[in-house]
Formats: C-alpha cells, structure tokens, sequence
C-alpha cells in the first residue's frame, strides 16, 4: 500500500530509535541500517491504518527481522577470519540513542556490546530492550511472542551473564583519558616497563582485521604479554605505513561512550582502539581495523571537532 505523508513522517520520527535498537542488537552499524531499512519496507507495505499503536508494531518487526540475522550471523562468525569485535560509533553518533541513565550508557559500551555476543538471540533481545530502553517486560514478551514471566526470566539470566564478564570497577572520563595519554607515551618510548605499570595484570589485547587488515589471530593476555605486543604495534615502520596507507595521525576521543585511540590516515579512520580502565589498571584493549567496520567512523569524523593529533605513529 502507498503510505501517506504522515505515514512516512511518523516512521521517519522513530528512525533514529530504530537504528539505536538495532545497532545494539547487531552490533555492526551497516546492518542495523539495512534492517531499519527493511522494516520501513513492511511498513510500507502494511494497512497501517489497522496498526493501533505504531512504535510497538516497528519495535516488534525490527527486533525480529534483527533475531534472524542473528541466528545468520553467529554462522557466518564461525567462518570469520581472527578474532570478531562489534563496529565502534564515535562520540555524538546518533545511532549510539539514549543515555540519560547508566543502564542506557553501559548498554552501548564496546565492552558489554563485545560480552553480549555470549547471549542467545533471545537474551539478546531482552537485555537491549529492557536495559537500554526500559521496555516493561509485558511489552517485551508481546514483542518476542513469549510470556511476560519468560521475559523476565531471560532478562535475569542474560543480566548474570553479562556481570560475570564485566570489569571490576570502572573510573571516570578525566582519569581515563588521562590514562590514554600516559599510555600512549609508554606505548612509544620503546620500553615496556611504563606499559607494564599502567596494565592490570590480566589484561587482554583483541584485535580485529577480518583478513584484510593483519590482526593477531589470538587474544593477547597478561600485563607483560600485553606490554610487548602495545610496544611492537606503536613501533614505526615502512610496513604497516604500507598497509595503512600512510603515516597515521593518532588522538585521544571517545567511542561507544568510552576512552579510545583513533588512528587516522589523510582524513580516513583506520584503526579504533577502544579502552576498558578500571581503578586496577587498563584490563582491555578492543583494537577495529577491519576497514569494513570503520566506514561509518570515517563519515563521523569528517564532521566532528577532533583537535590536534596526540602523535603521529608508524
């Protein structure tokens, strides 16, 4: 059916919503793009006239066109190449939605959106939409076709499991950008030392490359580990200025609402390194170079205000 002026309007209205519900579902901004792209389709081809409460008929046609392509999506990650880490947003994208409260903040960090690949698509669901979006679990269960005491129940689980795997205690922005710059500076004096005093003694290095980009194929663990490997990826040399294109420009911002390096090559973002800090030390570096999932970065970065570079590397 052709929608009206007001149809499209009102769908329009709801986008952004849409988009932040589907990018902490998938975690990859592209494919939370396209399914918001494919519910408009339905509601294009729904009798709207018939949908009696608009946002809850786009909720549900989202969240379950977004559970499909994550029972696709855990197949296609078993054939991925390396380690898989969701696509960073960068400060003041709109896709990152609400964050009026710390549920809504911590929901979209890339640290919970990287522990949430251990959730089933259900659980998934729940906790996105109960945490992010305060959806009342009555809501939620019409949604998922379940009953409101299964919502709860997958809620209360998918919640343990992501405490299980969150770090001990977080510190505030100050301190934590503070931390990147002293880490920056150890990672280029060419010793490790500096790097070792800065890092919890369990931290872990991932990265991701997708086999474009060269990627340890492992995760990293251990302060010392950790230290060696920071020092030898902040080392300059003509390889990797080949494989990045250039020497690299790196700064100090935010992504997903937490501390991160962002390297960038003649205006293009090539590499994202998001930080976990806690009072213990960084326990975590989340490093995205596959440039398939810095696209979006790249659009954001050009419009923003990113100061002066910190240090150019490589």
């Amino acid at each position: 059916m052709s929608l009206t002026m007001a149809d499209v309007e009102r769908f329009e209205a709801f986008r952004p919503r849409l988009e932040a519900i589907a990018y902490r579902l998938l975690g990859s901004a592209s494919e939370a793009e396209d399914a918001v792209q494919e519910t408009f389709l339905r509601w294009q081809a729904a009798d709207v006239e018939r949908v009696v409460v608009p946002e809850a008929w786009l909720t549900k046609v989202l969240t379950n066109l977004c559970l499909n392509q994550l029972s696709s999506a855990r197949v296609r990650r078993e054939t991925y190449v390396g380690q898989w880490l969701p696509e960073p947003l960068l400060a003041g994208d709109p896709m990152l939605g609400p964050a009026d409260t710390a549920e809504q903040r911590e929901s979209v960090s890339y640290a919970i959106l990287t522990l949430m690949e251990r959730l089933s698509p259900n659980e998934r669901a729940v906790y996105v939409l109960r945490e992010a979006f305060d959806y009342p679990h009555r809501e939620i269960a019409e949604i998922l076709d379940i009953t409101e005491a299964a919502s709860q129940q997958i809620f209360h689980r998918a919640k343990k499991h992501i405490a299980d795997g969150k770090a001990r205690s977080e510190i505030d922005g100050a301190a934590a950008r503070r931390i990147v710059e002293e880490f920056l500076a150890a990672a280029t004096s060419g010793r490790t030392e500096p790097l070792v005093r800065l890092l919890a003694e369990d931290a872990i290095a991932v990265g991701d490359g997708g086999g474009k980009i060269p990627a340890r194929a492992r995760v990293v663990e251990g302060g010392l580990a950790v230290a060696k490997f920071m020092r030898g990826l902040f080392k300059p040399g003509t390889a990797k200025r080949a494989i990045v294109g250039g020497s690299a420009d790196v700064y100090v911002t935010t992504a997903n609402g937490g501390p991160a390096v962002v390297a960038v090559v003649d205006g293009r973002v090539v590499g994202v390194m998001c930080l976990e800090i806690t009072a213990e030390g960084i326990t975590a570096f989340r490093n995205q170079v596959n440039p398939d999932k810095l696209a979006r970065a790249t659009g954001r970065w050009a419009t923003s205000d990113h100061g002066e570079p910190l240090l150019s590397a490589f």
